[in-house]
């Protein structure tokens, strides 16, 4: 019975996450675009940000509560599931030819902070120092993404008419917001919560689950993100949220657990032997060979999800 409760909770706070993160991303893109914020920034920010609120706050709620296994698990799965798991399917279901100027900046600064994560952790911690090595390359994705857009919007000179929504529409869209924000939190204690008790009952330990269960139930935004930009036929759009993604995964919410835990986050020796490196193999995968010939091929995928089967029957 407590089993069943246990499996009931923690599928409750996967519901809660996917249907929060799709409200609350829904809003903040009307909320973008009725403030006049390029589409650019909304999806390169304000949609990357958003989808990464799971990961985000459950791994900042297990390093509050002393669990810093599940914390480092958790960033750590979410990275290597969004890049193995949900880029994978993106390429094989709709393989894009890309600009390689586009995919420069951000495909590069996102291996170099699975690069540098990994240099950081090799001794088995994640020192205050390496924390704001990481969080100064998350400014400078912040400040790519900044550059970016005000080039994109140098040909078009913002003439676009801002729409001018009713009373009810503004309401609604705020409740959205409110409720989507509300169901990501309490799903994400669920998961904590639940992760753990289920990580008790079944013998497992508490990293295991952060870095299967736990990364893949949280990553479930970017999966809906993903399947959406298929059937629109964009896959390009869900591939740089899911780069942009990472990045924040890897450079602001394992610097953050770090300073929520009080000091040093401990990274399990089982992370650093197996889980970055298989993350930075992973993404080396999927970005590189885009940058050399222009495009992304099904082989990719094919080879991105064989290694993340392959490496989850080995976590």
């Amino acid at each position: 019975m407590e089993l069943f409760c246990t499996l009931l909770l923690l599928a409750l706070g996967i519901l809660l996450i996917v249907k929060g993160g799709d409200f609350f991303v829904d809003a903040a893109s009307w909320i973008a675009e009725v403030s006049g914020i390029p589409k650019f920034i909304v999806g390169a920010t304000i949609v990357s940000l958003a989808t990464t609120l799971p990961e985000l706050i459950v791994s900042i709620l297990a390093a509050a509560d002393g669990k810093a296994d599940m914390a480092a698990g958790n960033a750590i799965g979410s990275v290597t599931a969004n890049t193995g798991l949900i880029m994978a399917v993106s390429i094989l279901l709709l393989p894009a030819v890309i600009h390689r100027k586009k995919l420069m900046g951000k495909g590069l600064l996102m291996l170099a902070s699975a690069a540098a994560l990994l240099f950081a952790c090799r001794k088995g911690v994640l020192t205050p120092g390496s924390s704001i090595l990481l969080l100064l390359l998350f400014i400078l994705f912040i400040i790519e993404n900044l550059h970016g857009a005000r080039l994109a919007m140098l040909p078009q000179d913002n003439a676009a008419a801002k729409p001018n929504p009713e009373g009810k529409i503004i309401a609604a869209n705020v409740i959205k917001f409110v409720l989507g924000a509300a169901g990501i939190v309490f799903g994400a204690e669920l998961l904590v919560e639940n992760g753990s008790s289920l990580a008790r009952i079944c013998g497992v330990s508490e990293r295991i689950i952060g870095v299967t269960v736990l990364a893949i139930g949280t990553a479930l935004p970017e999966l809906v993100t993903t399947i959406t930009a298929v059937i629109k036929k964009q896959s390009t759009l869900s591939i740089g949220n899911i780069i942009g993604a990472n990045i924040i995964d890897l450079c602001l919410i394992l610097p953050l657990c770090s300073i929520v835990s009080g000091g040093a986050l401990p990274v399990a020796q089982q992370a650093c032997a197996l889980y970055l490196p298989v993350c930075l193999t992973v993404a080396a995968i999927g970005i590189l060979p885009a940058l050399i010939f222009g495009k992304f091929s099904r082989w990719q995928g094919i080879l991105m999800l064989a290694i993340y089967i392959l490496f989850l029957t080995q976590a």
